[in-house]
């Protein structure tokens, strides 16, 4: 189960037309340079806000409050984009038909969809990725060995049912990464229940769904969640409820390929784990070389919340984890 990295939004072709430099002096919003200065650096179009200063001049508490009231406006459902900025604000095409054929799609709404959510999302968190690989020599061995009763079961005992099941863990441990940050309330929403959002590649573009209470379900059960909505997302059966209330979640490139990558966090949440091909390489053991199978690992988090030292301790415990699944019994 992969996905693809999502497609950013691409505005209608147009021909730019020159803004007259008086029109743009004269409509000026009357603000300080500090101000209009702050408003770029928080991605507030300053022509929007209301001044409430003297002559209806614009203070920097009038943008904050008109940047809180956008943050507020997006509420759970993602949103994209963000209100200070105009809809269609983007930078116009050149003509590409001048230096040759070209074809024009109209974005499919689930395209659509993902292009706006994941926008808002590289918009509204400040984003980090920490990389480690994990050996999963031993883990691969049980994987297959297991793998029948999976199947029986109605599942795929797959690598990304055994981090599901390792992320459920983690996010005990770590409760921080189960959580939200209320940027309008400046709080954070800390979540008592433990739901696994699966990135699925489909035919008709990116889509997460989300297992319900993923800490209280066995690696057989999760394969077979995993399995049932991977099966609905392709079939185009996935309602929005199948794909909200994520604590976090995984996407997992390995079936395609690739090294590394850094996927962007599902907002809401607060971290998405990556995951890569894994691959034979020499790991030194004390005495020698050996070839084991190393699983590269990325992890995105939100830096408003989550620290450097917290993420990798959070990645190095999946690392352990998945090296050693006897941690899973002995801690989880």
């Amino acid at each position: 189960m992969v996905d693809i990295a999502a497609a950013r939004p691409a505005s209608a072709p147009a021909a730019p037309a020159p803004v007259p430099v008086a029109a743009s002096v004269v409509t000026a919003a009357p603000a300080a340079p500090s101000v209009r200065r702050l408003a770029r650096e928080i991605g507030v179009d300053v022509s929007q806000v209301t001044g409430t200063g003297p002559g209806g001049r614009i203070t920097q508490d009038d943008v904050k409050e008109f940047a809180k009231l956008v943050m507020n406006s997006f509420g759970s459902g993602g949103q994209a984009a963000a209100a200070a900025r105009p809809a269609g604000s983007g930078p116009a095409l050149p003509d590409f038909a001048k230096w040759g054929e070209v074809e024009r799609k109209a974005m499919s709404g689930i395209r659509r969809k993902t292009a706006e959510h994941l926008s808002n999302a590289w918009n509204t968190i400040p984003h980090v990725t920490q990389f480690d690989k994990a050996d999963i020599t031993n883990l691969e061995a049980m994987r297959k060995r297991y793998r029948g009763e999976a199947e029986k079961a109605g599942g795929n005992l797959t690598v990304t049912a055994v981090a599901a099941k390792v992320v459920a863990t983690a996010l005990k441990v770590f409760p921080q990464f189960n959580a939200s940050v209320d940027a309008a309330g400046e709080a954070i929403v800390y979540k008592k229940y433990i739901n696994v959002g699966i990135a699925v590649d489909t035919e008709n573009g990116l889509l997460v769904p989300v297992i319900r209470n993923a800490d209280q379900k066995n690696l057989i059960q999760l394969s077979v969640d995993i399995q049932q909505l991977a099966d609905k997302a392709k079939a185009r059966k996935l309602s929005l409820d199948d794909m909200s209330g994520g604590s976090m979640s995984i996407s997992n490139l390995g079936g395609i390929g690739g090294t590394s990558f850094t996927p962007i966090v599902n907002w809401p949440e607060v971290a998405i784990l990556g995951i890569s091909r894994g691959a034979y390489e020499p790991v030194w053991n004390g005495t020698s070389f050996e070839p084991r199978q190393m699983l590269p690992l990325s992890l995105s988090y939100d830096h408003r919340l989550i620290d450097g030292a917290d993420a990798i301790r959070f990645l190095r415990w999946v690392v352990e984890a998945l090296e050693n699944p006897f941690t899973l019994a002995l801690r989880g």
